[in-house]
Parts: structure tokens; sequence; C-alpha cells
């Protein structure tokens, strides 16, 4: 009874982060899946074929591979609330910025807030699968019962990521409206001004502090773990998962605009579906996973969702690429919260080092597989062939599942 009060205050102030955590997420789910709505727009104003459009998602994802890795010394050495409120700060400027001048001047700030992103979304996972699972108690980096300790830390990381998926749809919409009535630049404003804002407020909030280094969990040997298959498996995964994620739902408008009239007027929504199944599956997700094995949720996950953009390709008309883009976000949406709380869970207080690495290839895949779609569409003069590329690595993501691991 003696540490009831000490109980409460913690699991208080772990309400709190996890809030703040989840505010956070939205104006993220914004910034990060913008190119998608905007780049019907930004190819008209910039006058850029398949190629040079293919270099902005390069851009916005090598400078989030920069934020990853720095992310991953500020968590190491001074905790979270650094790479927090630094994060926030970027993406704010880098948004403001974005629709004010030439393509240079977009450039720079796509890598301004990509530098943002790279600091919050492995910084905002991390911290809600430690506070969900309590792996920051947990197993070692060699355990492998991960299933078993994993199903809360999935569920909060599929909710944290349903507000990802809230902001990515709001963003969507919002970019329709606001070019259609000439205010897209207050709506980037706007966005900015709720970042700045949203940072001041959670300037003084109880982050948790650095691991200390003398913690066991953190004494892990990289030469050890690069013996691991699962290691390995686990790079795989946030390389092809978040590249494919990211090819379909920013290139889907772009595929759209090019169907025909009707499919022009839509392109700028296109994204909304993709990202609205996705958000809709992330919300149903927490009591989905309460029901179905962690594995089987992601082999049927992954067999659905090449099921998915496969129709989305073969379809003629407008209402089957829609409906090959709702099975692919319904079926994509649990499958990335569940692999980061897969990864804690695996790793414990180490994950925040692991994260490092594995963040950093979830920056590079979707930098290089939207950018190959772009490539390979402006040489075979075909956007549909560039969007194989996804299709192809979900299958690789499917076929890897299938296996114990």
């Amino acid at each position: 009874m003696a540490n009831l009060p000490s109980e409460l205050s913690r699991s208080a102030s772990n309400r709190r982060l996890i809030l703040a955590g989840q505010i956070a997420f939205l104006p993220t789910g914004i910034l990060t899946t913008l190119l998608g709505p905007m780049l019907p727009i930004l190819i008209a104003r910039w006058a850029m074929n398949d190629t040079q459009a293919g270099n902005l998602f390069l851009v916005q994802f090598l400078a989030m591979l920069v934020g990853v890795q720095l992310s991953g010394v500020l968590l190491a050495r001074w905790g979270f609330r650094p790479a927090f409120l630094s994060g926030l700060l970027l993406m704010a400027g880098g948004v403001a910025t974005l629709y004010m001048g030439s393509l240079w001047l977009g450039l720079v700030a796509l890598a301004t807030y990509g530098l943002g992103l790279g600091l919050i979304i492995p910084s905002d996972n991390l911290l809600i699968a430690e506070i969900g699972s309590g792996s920051g108690a947990g197993p070692s980096a060699g355990s492998s019962k991960v299933d078993s300790g994993s199903s809360s830390g999935a569920s909060a990381v599929s909710l944290l990521n349903f507000f990802w998926g809230v902001g990515a749809v709001f963003c969507s919409l919002m970019v329709a409206w606001s070019a259609a009535h000439k205010l897209l630049p207050f709506f980037l404003g706007s966005v900015a001004a709720f970042l700045v804002l949203l940072a001041l407020a959670m300037r003084n909030l109880p982050f948790p502090e650095a691991a200390k280094s003398s913690d066991p969990l953190l004494s892990f040997s990289w030469r050890e773990l690069a013996k691991s298959p699962a290691l390995w498996l686990f790079a795989a995964v946030f390389f092809l998962y978040p590249g494919a994620e990211t090819a379909v739902g920013g290139w889907i408008g772009s595929y759209v605009s090019r169907l025909g009239a009707n499919g022009a007027a839509m392109a700028s929504m296109m994204p909304a579906f993709f990202w609205s199944a996705l958000t809709t599956g992330r919300a149903a997700g927490t009591a989905f996973l309460r029901h179905f094995s962690e594995r089987r949720v992601l082999r049927a996950g992954f067999a659905a969702g090449a099921a998915g953009i496969a129709l989305m390709l073969a379809a003629p008309t407008l209402p089957g690429v829609i409906a090959g883009a709702l099975i692919t976000g319904l079926s994509f949406a649990t499958l990335y919260p569940i692999t980061v709380a897969r990864l804690s869970q695996r790793f414990g207080v180490a994950a925040r080092s692991i994260g490092a690495v594995m963040f950093s290839l979830a920056a590079v895949g979707p930098a290089v597989i939207p950018w190959m779609v772009g490539v390979i569409s402006h040489a075979s003069g075909s956007l549909r062939a560039g969007l194989l590329l996804p299709l192809g690595a979900t299958v690789i993501l499917f076929l890897m599942h299938l296996f114990e691991w």
C-alpha cells in the first residue's frame, strides 16, 4: 500500500504521455503523407516529369533517415524530450515554407520537415510501445517470446498509428479542399502554427529519462545480434513495408489522374480512400488483436494487401481502383504497429538503440521504393508498371511471414 501513491502518479504520467504522443501523431500523419495529395499540384507548379517527382520522395525520406539516426543518439543520451521538441519545430519550419517559391526552396522545405519526422516517428513509436508493453523491464535481447507479451504493446502502437492515419486522411481532404478554394498556403501555415503550439505545450511533460549505461538490457553485442536471422528479418520488414505503403499512398493520386476526366477530378482525393481504410483498420485493430494471434494477422494482412494492390492495378475503371485502395488500406492497417511492438518486446530498452537502425531502414524504404516507381514509370511510360514494385514488396513480405521467427 505504501507504493500506491507512486504507482498512481506513474499511471497518470503515462496517460499524459500517451495522450501527448497521440496528438503529436496527427500532424505527423499529415506531413508524412503530404506529398501524395500534393504531388499532382507540385508536378504542375514546378513542371516536373515522373523521375523529378520521384526525387521529392527521395529528399523527404533521406532527410528522415538523418533524423532517425539523430533520434537514436538523443534517446540514448538524453531521453525522449529533445527528440520530440526539436522534431516538432523542424516539421513546423518545413511545412511553412513548402509552397512559398521554387522547386529548390521546396526541396529544402521537404528536407527540413523530413528531418523532423525522422526525430518524431521512432521516438513516439518506441515511447508508446515501451509504456504499453512495459518492455523497459521486459525480456533480454535474446528473448523469442514475442507474441505472448506484445499484444498490449501492439494494441497501444496500433492506436497511436490510428491518430497518424487520422492526420493522413485529414491531409488528403484538406489539400483537395484548400487547393480548390486557393487556400493551400493558409492550410500549410495552420499546420505549422499547430506544431509550434504543440511543442510549447509538451515541453514540461514527464518524458522517460535516458536509460543508464549500466542497465543490463543495454549490454548487447551487435556482433552477436547480427548472427540472429530474426534481426535481418526485422530489417527487411522495416525496409519493405513502409516503402510499399508510401509508394501506394504517394502515387495513387497521380495514377488515378491518368485514367481520364473522372480520374483527374478525383486525383487529390484518392489518397484519402487509402488512408481512410488504413485508419479505420487501426481503430479496429486494438480490439481485433485481442482475438487473433499476431502472426496470423501478419500473414493475412500481407496476403490481402498484395491482392488489393493487384486489383488496383488490374481494374480498368475508377471504382475498381478505389476498391483496390480500400482493400489495401484495411489489410495494411495493423502490420506496422505489430512489427514495432514485436521489436520493442524482443529487445526491451535496447530497442531504443536497435530501433535507430530499424527506423533508419523505415526511412530508406519510403525514399527508395517510391523513387523507383517514378524511375520505372518514366522509363516505361507506364505508372502501372512502376507500381508493380510495391506489389512485389508485399508479396515478399507475405512469404517471409509464412515462417516462424
